[in-house]
């Protein structure tokens, strides 16, 4: 069962929170586990595509089932099969830092990425954000 909408409400609130605390500006994006947008939240000043970019990359990692530096380098392997497979959902995957498999044991309950601060950045935002929705919460 994917999270619920007040889930990822909570999840992108706390990250939102994280960039405040930094002074970046972004864009959370969180995803069911076929890639579904179930929640967005852009901050004040962020970029416009940064929307896009933060969904892509969510989506990519909940399709994939590997978090965003993973997917980086299944796409650095592989690049020919990626982008072939990358025009397969309704956007364009996005690999990279800043996205991150949400998972309760090894379900699969969807994803979340962002986006408008640099790739270590945006995933420090999703990882407070983690933090904040399930306390204890460590990377894999």
């Amino acid at each position: 069962m994917p999270l619920s909408l007040v889930q990822a409400e909570e999840l992108i609130a706390a990250a939102h929170g994280h960039a405040t605390a930094n002074d970046w500006k972004i864009t959370v994006a969180v995803v069911d586990e076929g890639g579904h947008l179930v929640a967005l939240g852009r901050m004040d000043g962020a970029f416009p595509l940064s929307a896009q970019i933060a969904e892509a990359k969510a989506a990519g990692t909940a399709l994939w089932h590997r978090d965003g530096e993973r997917l980086a380098a299944s796409h650095a392997s592989r690049p020919g099969f990626f982008d072939a497979v990358s025009r397969l959902p309704r956007l364009p995957l996005i690999p990279g830092p800043g996205a991150l498999v949400i998972r309760s044991g090894e379900t699969v309950l969807g994803a979340a990425g962002a986006s408008g601060a640099s790739g270590e950045d945006d995933r420090a935002c999703v990882e407070a954000g983690l933090r904040a929705l399930f306390p204890g919460w460590t990377p894999a």
